[in-house]
């Protein structure tokens, strides 16, 4: 089974235009994704999906691999399927580009969840803590069945407890967050891109539900912890804080795919 990691990367954004090209800490918000990503065991290929020659530049300047898109592509999925229509690996994994500190065992997690052939996709999930997180309509929750397989995704607070409190402490824990990284066979990527979105995908805004729509099965993993990404000026601040208080380089570390 060959992995290719799709990397899809625009310069437009509402709230922090040509973000994939910021560059405090003396790398591209970019260039570190794309440095964990090639530490994932699974990768045979990592590409950046845009539609900007200016992060295709930049990307190539670091060393890694830029394919160029449609600018008309309304989503970051839909992005990512024009890119393996060049491919021929199995599984394609999609980590959004603004995922700086995503962890490559989480890359690797999904990609062993797609060793079942009955799975048409796989995605991660975290347990939820706080009553807070649960409530709150930004953040999209899942609810699995026994099997580890997605039934429903909603910015409701689901399962919605009707006596009593969430219990956030109870095992195996039911209550998930849902974490915006994806694994697809290519030819269900391919399939899913071509259909039409579903009712219940337009209500709630939520790309994954044209695949529960439409009969398609979602394997799910537990992390332990969520991957902070970067929507805001203010995430950006507290990543580059984070950075330097490591002490990393920042210079373009080695890269194991090239």
């Amino acid at each position: 089974m060959t992995v290719a990691i799709v990397i899809p990367a625009r310069w437009a954004s509402s709230r922090l235009p040509g973000k994939p090209l910021l560059r405090e800490t003396g790398k591209y918000l970019i260039e570190h994704v794309y440095e964990q990503a090639v530490q994932a065991r699974c990768a045979s290929e990592v590409i950046v999906a845009t539609d900007d020659a200016r992060i295709a530049e930049a990307v190539r300047q670091f060393g890694g691999q830029a394919h160029m898109t449609r600018t008309d592509h309304a989503s970051g999925t839909d992005r990512v399927a024009e890119v393996a229509t060049r491919l021929t690996a199995d599984i394609i994994i999609n980590v959004q580009g603004d995922e700086p500190q995503i962890a490559p065992c989480a890359i690797d997690q999904l990609a062993e969840l797609m060793n079942n052939p009955a799975a048409d996709m796989a995605t991660l999930a975290v347990p939820i803590t706080d009553p807070e997180t649960y409530l709150n309509p930004n953040v999209v929750k899942v609810v699995c069945d026994d099997r580890g397989r997605a039934l429903y995704f909603s910015r409701s607070p689901i399962p919605m407890v009707r006596d009593g409190s969430p219990d956030f402490t109870a095992q195996p824990a039911r209550f998930l967050q849902h974490l915006g990284i994806y694994a697809y066979r290519r030819a269900y990527l391919l399939h899913l891109a071509a259909t039409a979105p579903h009712p219940l995908e337009q209500l709630e805004k939520l790309e994954q539900l044209r695949v529960l729509g439409t009969g398609g099965t979602i394997r799910v993993g537990q992390v332990a912890q969520a991957h902070r990404g970067v929507d805001t000026p203010a995430d950006y601040a507290a990543f580059v804080a984070w950075y330097r208080q490591q002490g990393l380089p920042g210079t373009a570390a080695q890269r194991r795919v090239a």
